[in-house]
């Protein structure tokens, strides 16, 4: 690769698409030579575009096409999920030995005691920093820098560690995460990794880039990751653990709420197909969004033939996404009514609707993209792109057209990409699992107190826009102790924390299974479906549901009904 290409990969002047070239192969034939093509797989290719060609060739870029934006979903645990119960137990004393686990994150603080094995060497097979571009990088990616475990050793016995691996987790996220699945016990602090004898591969994923940043007004500030990017982190994980031959958790702490919901995007392609090889295991957080108004559903009401709804701005959200997704086979149209009473009359549905509204009285534009078969999903989309937003109260009136057009969904940015201070004033809670905890084959997470065995507020809900079940499992996640960037350790809450306690459970189950031979061969599939029959229920909680799934994760039950030849 050309020193020039791989400037195009990892320059801000330079504006990523994915590419399902599949399908259309001379999407990649007609590309001129100011544009750099890798191919990922047999499906995707990543285009690096001119940025100042944005607008020529926005009109024929489809929603695919534009890469997500990501942002990070934040010892009574062990008990509740029956793991101390496994490791007292003889036969099994499971503890991750010879699985890999992989943290696809904010990086890792890798000079942690608890990264480390007993004789002081790192438990870090490998660490892809894909924010360094100063040395050896996967060669069909063409960007970031690969730290191998010879390396972190040395790194590891000199007085300034960094000079000579300097990969760090600035925010800690990744860390913690590492930390819950595979950190060292510290019984004086009674802290407990879930698969401890488990190895690691840490990618550290690079920031989105600032031109696909503000396409969708994603703030300076927040932590932000590009759909593209961390489909190369999945595949090079997985392409580590076949060379090694050796089983691999996934752990996804992070996910996007744009996106038509149905697990049909490019990276839930990517989750899929990892976690459907065998000797494998896909973990991803659910979301923490259902509690904070940021989904509306509505049913277009058959007298008058539309449903209002109404959405505050805050004073802090000044650009931002929002996105309608129609109930198939309806069409839909909107109007929009300001804070100040400038009503923009109904944009009625064609094809392809591009328009940018303007106000007399207010600063605000609004860049609307009507997608009338949206290509992943077949559904419509309307994609509104606000820019230097009016606070106060927006109203629209969403009209369907003929009798098919039942009901939609809108959804607002995740995590930080918004204010708590922008949301609808009648949310739905429910369908607010993130993207791509809503891909059929990976095992999706919700949270609970295990303290009380009540589910965390925040928690994302399923099902999806499709009915998919989604969660299928609950685990520990609230005010849970794990490691933190100074060597001590603090609490933490959200589904992200109880992703990585699930990725050290999937890890036990492959050490159990592959390692030692009793089920060689389980995908994600097969591991799901026995933390489903091991799951504990209610009795007055009818099951699979939008809350709970399945029910509450239980390590110890899914081996005791392996015993006794139970199935539920």
């Amino acid at each position: 690769m050309s020193g020039e290409d791989r400037e195009r990969i990892i320059s801000d002047e330079y504006f990523d698409l994915i590419i399902e070239y599949k399908s259309n192969p001379h999407l990649i034939e007609i590309l001129d030579s100011n544009s750099t093509v890798r191919i990922m797989d047999e499906n995707f290719a990543i285009l690096h575009m001119p940025i100042e060609q944005l607008p020529e060739m926005e009109a024929n870029i489809l929603y695919a096409q534009l890469p997500l934006l990501f942002g990070l979903t934040d010892e009574a645990s062990l008990d509740a999920s029956g793991v101390f119960n496994v490791r007292r137990t003889a036969a099994f004393n499971l503890r991750g030995e010879g699985v890999i686990i992989a943290v696809i994150d904010t990086g890792i603080d890798y000079t942690n005691p608890v990264f480390r094995k007993p004789d002081g060497t790192t438990k870090i097979i490998s660490i892809w920093d894909q924010s360094i571009n100063t040395g050896p990088s996967p060669e069909d990616a063409g960007f970031g820098t690969i730290y191998l475990s010879e390396q972190i050793n040395q790194a590891l016995l000199a007085e300034n560690p960094l000079s000579v691996v300097p990969s760090t987790d600035d925010n800690g996220h990744g860390t913690m995460l590492a930390g819950i699945a595979a950190g060292n016990d510290v019984e004086e602090e009674g802290f407990y990794g879930v698969a401890p004898d488990a190895e690691l591969i840490i990618v550290k994923l690079r920031q989105a880039k600032q031109g696909n940043r503000e396409y969708f007004m994603i703030p300076e500030t927040s932590i932000c990751f590009q759909e593209n990017h961390i489909m190369w982190a999945l595949k090079y994980c997985s392409d580590v653990a076949r060379q090694l031959n050796r089983p691999l958790v996934i752990c996804l702490g992070i996910g996007s709420s744009q996106g038509g919901h149905t697990g049909r995007s490019p990276i839930s392609i990517a989750t899929n197909n990892i976690a459907d090889l065998p000797n494998t295991g896909v973990v991803i957080s659910v979301g923490n969004e259902g509690n904070l108004g940021r989904h509306y559903f509505g049913v277009i009401d058959p007298d008058i033939g539309s449903n209002t709804v109404e959405l505050i701005v805050g004073e802090d959200d000044k650009g931002f996404s929002l996105e309608l997704w129609g109930n198939p086979p309806g069409i839909y149209s909107i109007d929009i009514l300001s804070p100040e009473g400038e009503y923009i009359p109904r944009i009625h549905p064609a094809l392809r609707v591009r328009r940018t509204i303007t106000f007399i009285f207010e600063n605000t534009r609004i860049f609307i993209d009507y997608q009338l078969i949206e290509s992943q999903t077949g559904n419509q989309l309307i994609l509104m792109r606000f820019e230097n937003a009016t606070p106060g109260l927006w109203s629209f009136n969403v009209y369907g057209h003929g009798d098919m057009a039942t009901g939609f969904h809108m959804w607002l940015p995740m995590g930080d990409f918004i204010s708590t201070d922008t949301y609808f004033i009648q949310p739905n809670i429910f369908t607010t699992i993130l993207s791509p905890a809503s891909a059929l084959i990976p095992i999706s997470v919700t949270t609970y107190n295990p303290l009380n065995n009540n589910l965390y507020v925040n928690s994302s809900r399923g099902f999806t826009h499709d009915d998919t079940i989604k969660p299928e499992i609950a685990a520990p996640g609230v005010n849970y102790l794990a490691p933190t960037l100074n060597h001590t350790f603090g609490t933490f809450t959200g589904t992200s924390v109880s992703a990585a306690h699930t990725a050290g459970v999937v890890a036990m189950m492959l050490e159990w299974g592959t390692v030692r031979g009793n089920d060689p061969g389980m995908d994600t599939s097969a591991i799901k479906n026995q933390l489903i029959r091991g799951a504990r229920r209610r009795q007055n909680i009818v099951y699979p549901n939008r809350d709970w799934g399945y029910g509450i994760m239980d390590i110890f039950n899914v081996f005791e009904n392996m015993r006794a030849g139970i199935t539920r």
